[in-house]
């Protein structure tokens, strides 16, 4: 798989430099130190154009704190089940996302004095379509074992990172970025236990 991604990064980007070291250097793709400028995508695919057909769309977001903003809610509509990776800070808002799709979520470090539910915990791993999820708001902290996608936030800087068998993804932040991409989520495609297509999606 991570041969795969270097040879859609390097077509994507086309400059070697990118995928030598770059993008896909020592630390990964757009590891936690890195300014990711931009992320680019991984999509299981021929062609550039998805066949999406009965598949389940999964967003992914972390780091609201306290602020679904209109573009955010507006990217959301539509998706079959919202990811959170910690740093909601608003049970108004945690009730919100709960209106537009199921959302599975866990505690960041500034959630301890809010009341989400008591399935809202530390870590999480769950299976939807046939993948498995292990979600932890720190990357140091996400769940160990059979993971298909790990996801996690904190840092408020997207990443996307394939490790072997696995998919790391950070989202980055809607709210508070700390990367001159801006305020960003991610979407997930996937059917019958396949990543159709993972990507970062800028709001702004």
């Amino acid at each position: 798989m991570l041969e795969s991604v270097r040879r859609v990064l390097s077509r994507l980007f086309g400059q070697k430099d990118h995928v030598a070291g770059g993008v896909l250097g020592a630390a990964g793709l757009y590891g936690d130190d890195a300014d990711a400028d931009a992320c680019a995508g991984i999509r299981n695919g021929k062609d550039s154009e998805m066949d999406l057909v009965g598949a389940k769309r999964i967003d992914i977001i972390s780091d609201t704190h306290g602020r679904i903003s209109e573009r955010l809610r507006a990217e959301l509509d539509g998706a079959d089940l919202i990811v959170h990776a910690g740093d909601i800070t608003s049970e108004s808002d945690f009730a919100e996302l709960e209106t537009i799709a199921p959302v599975r979520a866990v505690l960041g470090n500034n959630d301890w004095y809010y009341n989400y539910g008591p399935e809202v915990k530390q870590r999480l791993v769950f299976t939807y379509e046939g993948l498995r999820f292990g979600v932890s708001h720190y990357r140091e902290e996400l769940p160990q074992g059979s993971i298909d996608v790990a996801v996690c936030g904190h840092t408020h800087r997207p990443v996307i990172l394939p490790m072997g068998n696995m998919t790391l993804v950070n989202p980055g932040s809607p709210t508070y970025p700390r990367t001159a991409q801006g305020p960003t989520m991610a979407r997930l495609y996937a059917r019958d236990g396949e990543v159709l297509s993972l990507e970062i999606i800028p709001l702004q």
